[in-house]
């Protein structure tokens, strides 16, 4: 397994307790307080409950923050019901169009059953379909009950012209929310993944008649992208324990690894899953083969460019928690929003963009 390399001397207990989950079973009161404060912000309690569970420790977990660790177990359990039954409805909504239901990212994570679901939380349920389908899928979920909050026109013609996605969808009863892709990247983003080969490659649930989701290399690349692409981390270390446990658990698969570089080159992605595997290996541990690593290696930035993105990815992934905070974490969030802007948008057009909204739109009420 690959040694995480410190960024300094006191890591968060957090990312301690997740790389030995076993450390929960010696925690005293006064760490189970820290802990639960950095997994709170993190959104990682209910992961926590799971890790107890899965290496035995909940028993010796103090009376105090197993009842935290049990109130999110519950939650959790309420979630994923919630997660299925909304799969089923949009199945359902979907039916009559002979269009392929493939669920992304904590959807396609739940129904698969895979590790990275378990104690995972999350408020969407994202969808990829056809670009050229879009303009049948809509109607027929809106048809359903799911109806877009999003009647700015600017808003709406910044999502259905620019973006890889029409504005969210929001089921007038029950709240759930679906966003509808049909790329993974902006329109407008410097990369150019072809939507049509990961819909080409993706599998059957099995016991999920008509549910699908991407295969294995994709799924990971996928979460990669979401990742690095975005400018917003203050679910970065979630999002990283994805990708932890999505490596961990397919790099036992035959071919996974051999062909994750290749498959990440093919769909222009190098550069994220390069960043993907470097800090999974650093923060949290995972065991990536040396010869995928050097596969990787051009793909990176060079120096110091590499030295600087670690300054900045090495504080953005932790915790958004008083005790997990260092010099500079500001700045390095900051940096990394502008950075995500300019990698989805051309200049000029994220000028206009930047502006519309600081200026024109009108405010959130």
């Amino acid at each position: 397994m690959t040694a995480p390399v410190p960024e300094s001397d006191t890591e968060p207990l957090l990312l301690e307790v997740l790389r030995e989950p076993q450390r929960m079973g010696a925690l005293t009161l006064s760490e189970w307080d820290l802990l639960l404060r950095q997994a709170l912000a993190a959104n990682l309690t209910a992961t926590l409950h799971g890790l107890a569970e899965q290496y035995r420790v909940l028993h010796a977990v103090p009376a105090a923050p197993r009842r935290h660790l049990e109130w999110a177990a519950s939650l959790l359990r309420r979630h994923g019901a919630g997660v299925q039954w909304e799969v089923t409805r949009i199945r359902a909504a979907l039916a009559q169009l002979d269009v392929p239901l493939i669920l992304l990212k904590g959807a396609a994570y739940a129904v698969s059953g895979l590790a990275a679901s378990r104690g995972r939380l999350f408020s969407d349920i994202d969808i990829l379909v056809p670009k050229e389908r879009i303009d049948e899928v809509e109607p027929a979920l809106m048809l359903a009950g799911w109806m877009s909050h999003h009647h700015d026109a600017y808003d709406q013609r910044y999502y259905r012209v620019w973006m890889h996605e029409i504005p969210p969808m929001q089921h007038v009863q029950r709240g759930s929310v679906i966003d509808v892709h049909h790329a993974i990247l902006p329109l407008t983003a410097r990369a150019r993944p072809d939507p049509a080969k990961l819909r080409a490659s993706a599998l059957p649930v099995p016991g999920q008649s008509g549910v699908l989701v991407l295969a294995p290399a994709d799924m990971v690349i996928h979460s990669a992208t979401h990742l690095f692409y975005d400018g917003e981390f203050d679910k970065g270390l979630r999002d990283l324990l994805d990708l932890h446990r999505l490596l961990t658990e397919f790099g036992g698969q035959p071919g996974f690894w051999e062909g994750l570089a290749a498959r990440a080159y093919e769909l222009e992605l190098a550069r994220p899953l390069f960043y993907a595997l470097r800090y999974t290996a650093r923060l949290l541990g995972t065991a990536v083969p040396a010869a995928v690593t050097a596969a990787l290696a051009k793909a990176g930035p060079v120096q110091p460019l590499r030295a600087l993105m670690d300054a900045l990815f090495l504080r953005a992934l932790l915790p958004m928690h008083a005790s997990c905070a260092r010099p500079g974490d500001a700045a390095a969030r900051k940096a990394l929003y502008i950075r995500g802007n300019w990698l989805r948008m051309p200049p000029l057009l994220l000028a206009r963009h930047l502006f519309h909204k600081a200026f024109i739109s009108p405010p959130k009420t």
